[in-house]
């Protein structure tokens, strides 16, 4: 155990904390029990511990939370988990899941590890650890994504090279928030595909999104129709032309009169420039001053 142990390394040290990203966040915990000392691992009692404030993940596996309890049974935690000292307890920084396998399990502690971070940098770490995981919703993705650029003052361009994304995956992604809750809870519940969810994020009125999304729903609507139906609702309809019984009179004013002529509600209305071109409309139709 103890070779496994640094020497009172300091953070600062161990990990390049100013440079996580998605692609090297999944080795801090193991690093951080690795570094730590004997002494520094405690058993901490599951009712001081607050889940992580940060936590982009709405949605626990219910099985797999319950295996792991049954492991947690018959071998305890393995892995320590990484708290920060709180003004009551602590919250919990990574780990989560071992905490609430634990609780299943019906232990009264768990061994930890304290840090001090900053909650800053306590956001970023749960928050890109959690993005390593295939199985967060679209939404929990999109949320993380939406919290990272506000914690950490990031661009989108900035986000997308920290989680190894592009740019327009990003942008796709934070779109879906723009989504009123009933359609959020439509993708939740797994009733539209996350392409579906992008299709309806490119509309604007929320009414229409929602109609859309039940039409989607009730009609069981592959992404590639509902694409073409949302494209085509946002095509401006060209306006009616309203029949005129007497445009052919008009027509043969205007040709007579050389002028703009409009006949619209019993009325004729004669178009002319200057008084010169009023006498000779006049002279035309043979009206003298």
């Amino acid at each position: 155990m103890e070779n496994r142990r640094a020497l009172g390394k300091g953070l600062e040290q161990l990990f390049d904390l100013d440079n996580l990203n998605v692609e090297n966040v999944s080795d801090f915990e193991k690093n951080m029990y690795k570094e730590a000392k004997s002494e520094e691992i405690v058993e901490l009692k599951l009712e001081e511990l607050r889940p992580n404030p940060y936590q982009p993940r709405t949605v626990f596996d219910k099985d797999a939370l319950n295996e792991l309890a049954e492991s947690i049974k018959e071998n305890g935690v393995i892995e320590p988990i990484i708290v920060k000292k709180s003004i009551k307890g602590y919250d919990v920084i990574a780990g989560e899941r071992r905490l609430k396998a634990s609780k299943i399990a019906k232990k009264k502690t768990i061994p930890a590890i304290i840090r001090q971070l900053s909650d800053e940098k306590m956001a970023e770490i749960a928050l890109l650890e959690n993005l390593q995981r295939e199985n967060l919703t679209a939404l929990e993705e999109a949320k993380a994504y939406k919290s990272l650029i506000e914690k950490l003052n990031l661009t989108q361009e900035q986000l997308a090279k920290k989680v190894s994304k592009s740019r327009s995956h990003i942008t796709n992604m934070l779109g879906l928030l723009r989504l009123p809750n009933e359609v959020q809870d439509m993708v939740l519940d797994k009733k539209l595909t996350m392409g579906h969810a992008r299709t309806l994020s490119k509309m604007e009125d929320k009414d229409e999104i929602i109609k859309m999304a039940n039409e989607i729903v009730n009609e069981k609507m592959s992404v590639r129709v509902a694409e073409e139906k949302t494209t085509e609702k946002k095509k401006p309809r060209p306006k009616k032309k309203r029949f005129n019984e007497y445009e052919y009179v008009q027509d043969l004013l205007r040709e007579k009169l050389d002028t703009k002529v409009k006949v619209k509600d019993k009325k004729i209305e004669i178009t002319f420039t200057s008084s010169a071109d009023l006498n000779r409309i006049l002279e035309i139709i043979n009206i003298k001053e």
